[in-house]
């Protein structure tokens, strides 16, 4: 057993003793409650009485309770009963109600955890729902052998790739190649399927680098040829990508990134709505074990600032709450655009089919009962954020380069004005617009024109920070966010990729060409909200326009 599940099922033992704990308290409390009702201090709140001992029900079969669970049904089913009547119970109803409520507290004054419990931890999660951290890869590292016999396309090739941060090592013969692969793996090799040394000699040597290898080297061929037997021969020699001369620098930069990049993915953010605080825990115990984010909201009619700043993939959420119910709640929720395909799981004590049904018809996508099994809890969990992780990508991303759209690019600086405003840090917004851009065009085709947004969006991936937000704002424009970071920072950062944006070489039929941009930042320091901030870096992107291009400015500070 890993130290990890060791953990876990003593963090959950430590959440049941501490519930058992609380056990009696949660008795008394049902008992006083009818009395009151009895005796008419409590109006005739029996709704009330029922919601109290329903969370019981629910909570401590989960725990593992199961004695005090039965307790709590049959007590439920009887006050449900006397709900129905609409008038106080007779004497002896009365008392009947009362050793139920005797028989429950003294369940709770020694509750005996059931030996199968939930308690237990866990059990081990299948492939489908155990949560991955990084995307497949083959080394950390960005070195990459490039073979090419000419020596000025060589040249041009190592130099391109050294703009995306690529750490090249440029060889113009195969055995020099193979004999450095021997010594130190490289994260991929480049080569032309053919040289001087012979027709195939290229994937000949990529065979006999990668014969003993249990994970061989990823390999790129680049070949003026086009006919599928030079094809064939690269794929028997385990090629993972065939380029054709001129290569694109852009779909080879892509390919790269693919195959040198342990790409984190993103944990799942499960917003856990319950008013029974132990339970909330519990459930988020589980869920952050298997690698999930988590925010509970105790309070139902709290829910929309965490809904804004946690931004969840799935909500999981109580039927039966004191301020307002579960199925209210998932209403109001599916009223406001941004969440109306926004997951809601039910998880209730709630056994009747009928209710269930019902709590689903009022915005509700799937109904788990409580208790539940971890692993089923994870599954159903997983299966629907992701679908909710799709769908929002189609929703906020981009198409042509993956970035945040319009709308999500100014949301997300919204949400980060307002995390800098509280914690009293640094933030800076940057608006960045291709030089040029309707020339290069007219003078190239939209396809080119593509291929330059493709490269600036992929730099500036490559050289900013995982905490930084960047979006493709419209057309050539582009909008960074930047957490954390003071206006001369940020300047820094941006007049690099700046300077390196204006290196890159885009080849065309007639030759090359290259691009640039220009930019203006704002800092949150000199502007007050998001539509400030970001009127105040537009005015800046077009001094840098106008005066002269391929240039960054800070607003109201020139260049």
């Amino acid at each position: 057993m890993s130290l990890k599940k060791v953990d876990i099922n003593d963090k959950l033992k430590q959440l049941a003793e501490a519930y058992a704990g609380q056990l009696p308290a949660k008795a008394e409390e049902i008992g006083a409650f009818f009395e009151n009702i009895m005796t008419g201090k409590g109006g005739h709140d029996i709704k009330g009485l029922c919601r109290l001992v329903h969370t019981l029900k629910g909570s401590s079969a989960s725990f593992g309770y199961l004695e005090v669970r039965q307790a709590a049904l049959s007590l439920e089913e009887c006050l449900k009963n006397w709900d129905s009547k609409g008038a106080l119970p007779d004497n002896d109803s009365a008392n009947g109600i009362r050793r139920l409520i005797s028989l429950l507290g003294e369940a709770c004054s020694a509750p005996a955890i059931s030996a199968s419990t939930a308690v237990n931890g866990p059990q081990p999660l299948s492939s489908g729902v155990a949560l991955s951290k990084e995307k497949a890869g083959t080394d950390d590292s960005r070195l990459v052998y490039v073979v090419e016999h000419d020596q000025d396309q060589l040249d041009n090739l190592a130099r391109q790739l050294k703009q995306f941060r690529y750490d090249v090592r440029a060889f113009t013969s195969l055995q020099s190649m193979r004999d450095e692969a021997l010594k130190l793996s490289p994260a991929v090799i480049i080569v032309d399927i053919v040289s001087p040394e012979g027709t195939f000699s290229g994937t000949d040597t990529i065979v006999e680098i990668n014969k003993d290898r249990a994970l061989p080297v990823p390999v790129v061929f680049i070949s003026g040829r086009v006919d599928i037997e030079a094809r064939i021969e690269a794929v028997r020699a385990g090629a993972n990508a065939y380029f054709v001369k001129p290569v694109n620098i852009i779909e080879l930069v892509e390919k790269l990134d693919a195959l040198t990049t342990h790409e984190e993915i993103d944990e799942y953010r499960v917003l856990i709505v319950d008013d029974d605080p132990e339970i909330a825990a519990y459930h988020s115990l589980i869920l952050s074990d298997a690698g999930m984010s988590t925010c509970i909201v105790t309070n139902p009619l709290q829910v929309f600032q965490p809904l804004i700043e946690f931004s969840p993939d799935l909500i999981l959420m109580d039927v039966y709450m004191p301020q307002c119910n579960g199925m209210e709640l998932a209403k109001a929720i599916r009223q406001i655009g941004t969440y109306f395909s926004i997951p809601i799981v039910y998880l209730s004590a709630e056994t009747n089919m009928d209710k269930q049904i019902s709590a689903m018809s009022m915005g509700g996508d799937e109904f788990l009962t409580k208790p539940i099994k971890p692993e089923h809890l994870l599954a159903s969990v997983s299966i629907r954020a992701e679908r909710m992780r799709i769908i929002r990508s189609f929703m906020e991303r981009d198409s042509l380069t993956g970035l945040f759209n319009h709308t999500k690019a100014k949301k997300e600086l919204d949400i980060s004005v307002s995390r800098a405003r509280r914690s009293g840090g640094e933030l800076c917004f940057s608006m960045v617009d291709i030089d040029k851009f309707k020339s290069i065009n007219d003078t190239y085709g939209h396809p080119v024109g593509d291929r330059v947004i493709v490269a600036l969006s992929r730099l500036l991936q490559q050289r900013l920070r995982k905490t930084d937000i960047i979006g493709r704002y419209g057309g050539e424009e582009f909008a960074v966010v930047l957490p954390d970071t003071d206006a001369a920072s940020s300047f820094s950062v941006l007049n690099d990729i700046r300077k390196i944006f204006s290196g890159i070489r885009f080849d065309v039929e007639t030759g090359s060409f290259t691009a640039t941009f220009s930019c203006g930042i704002a800092s949150i320091k000199d502007y007050k909200d998001p539509a400030e901030i970001g009127l105040a870096a537009d005015r800046a992107l077009y001094e840098a326009k106008n005066s002269g291009r391929n240039r960054v400015i800070i607003a109201g500070k020139g260049e």
